[in-house]
């Protein structure tokens, strides 16, 4: 343990006085207090500043706003020595600089960049801003701040299609074009499509830079529009969050086409019927023509047993006995009793043969018409025309039938082809010429 005397020499080798030695620990406490509390003393003592433990910059303005042709030049500070630190930019628009040694922002917003679009009014850009220590880089902060442009002159934005105000389509043919935006000082928002007749497009026009796409139908185009051709007008109306609307107007003119596949489907159904018609027509005209025959055979061995009748009285009457004689003057009269009889049994068939003729006339028609109403190729030009004119005349051969009983088809169209074409058959149904 050190005695009283010891620590006195200790004193006194050191060359401190206890005054002293409690003046400084006075000081010391004194320290804390306000200046203005602290007496004359003969030691003064000076606080120790401390040093801000967190890198933090004074005068950011979180929000800036520049009008166009204007110039920015904003020094930032930090509560450190800046020529420990540097500063960088993320995510900054075009032009927009820092001086990395003095944290110097700056700018120039000239009007040729928002006209090339590279920059737009009205928009904030939130551009990230940082600054480092050179020596230690986990002493560094990151912030962010908001740019934003305006001009006070209004400049009106626009819609632009990308086509003339005037387009040509067919029925059946497709559309196709992109509704583009000329930004002002307000961009436009959204975009609302009208026309003055309903049609149904492959998307919906909504905003700057879709498509517009749109096939007109066949049949589209109605019988009563002059020219064969519709007139479509399409408004476009763009607006922007200020309701300020600009309106571009595209004319559709729409000509009438043939729908070629379905005409052929059309045109081939008609044939078939046309065919089928006709091979009905053809064993009408065999059974009619049957009849005729029929009973054209039993009226010429009625004729003959009649003139034989009279032929044998005559021959009979020659003879030199009565009898023979007698037998002569009878036979006649059989032979004009035979007359009634055939009448009777075996009437001229006029309706029935007069009704033949007019089934055949019919058949030589449709075939006529058939093969002078030939399709050219699958997109003949003609195809409308022709379909029509077989319609109305198939239609006006039904009504010129209509009181002839077609009979069901019995045999194959092969059999009906060659009995109808039968020189025998044709000969009997030709034309005699007069004179």
């Amino acid at each position: 343990m050190i005695t009283r005397k010891f620590f006195y020499s200790l004193l006194l080798i050191t060359g401190i006085s206890l005054p002293a030695l409690s003046q400084v620990t006075d000081s010391l406490k004194r320290d804390t207090l306000r200046p203005d509390t602290i007496q004359n003393d003969t030691a003064v003592f000076k606080p120790i500043v401390q040093e801000d433990s967190v890198l933090r910059i004074r005068n950011l303005n979180p929000y800036i706003t520049l009008h166009v042709d204007s110039t920015l030049e904003y020094k930032l500070e930090i509560n450190r020595d800046q020529s420990k630190y540097y500063w960088f930019l993320r995510n900054s628009p075009v032009g927009l600089r820092i001086d990395r040694t003095n944290g110097t922002l700056l700018f120039k917003a000239e009007k040729g960049l928002f006209l090339s679009g590279r920059l737009k009014y009205d928009v904030e850009y939130k551009v990230v801003l940082g600054v480092q220590n050179l020596d230690n880089p986990a002493d560094k902060i990151d912030t962010s701040f908001t740019l934003v442009f305006y001009n006070t002159e209004f400049i009106p934005s626009k819609i632009k299609p990308t086509v003339n105000s005037i387009l040509y389509v067919d029925e059946g043919d497709s559309i196709s074009f992109k509704i583009l935006c000329e930004d002002g000082s307000f961009p436009i928002d959204r975009i609302s499509m009208t026309s003055n007749y309903p049609i149904k497009t492959a998307g919906v026009v909504t905003k700057c830079g879709d498509d517009f796409k749109w096939s007109p139908p066949f049949g589209f185009v109605k019988s009563t529009d002059p020219n064969k051709e519709r007139k479509v007008i399409v408004y476009f109306v763009g607006s922007n969050k200020f309701n300020v609307r600009d309106t571009s107007m595209i004319q559709i003119i729409v000509k009438e086409n043939i729908n070629y596949p379905q005409k052929v489907l059309e045109y081939e159904e008609l044939r078939k019927t046309i065919n089928h018609y006709s091979n009905q027509l053809k064993a009408t005209f065999m059974e009619l023509d049957k009849k005729v025959k029929r009973t054209r055979g039993t009226r010429t061995s009625l004729e003959l047993t009649s003139a034989a009748a009279s032929l044998g009285g005559t021959v009979f009457s020659s003879l030199p006995t009565d009898g023979q004689k007698t037998a002569g003057k009878i036979l006649p009269s059989a032979g004009v009793a035979m007359v009634p009889v055939k009448e009777s049994v075996a009437p001229v068939k006029t309706a029935e043969q007069n009704s033949a003729t007019l089934v055949r006339n019919a058949i030589k028609r449709l075939d006529y018409m058939m093969q002078n109403n030939t399709l050219v190729g699958d997109k003949d030009p003609e195809i409308v025309t022709k379909t029509q004119k077989l319609r109305d005349e198939l239609k006006a051969i039904q009504v010129q039938l209509i009181e002839v009983p077609v009979v069901e088809i019995g045999d194959s169209p092969e059999d009906l082809d060659k009995y109808f074409n039968n020189p025998k058959v044709s000969k009997k149904y030709r034309m005699k010429k007069s004179g």
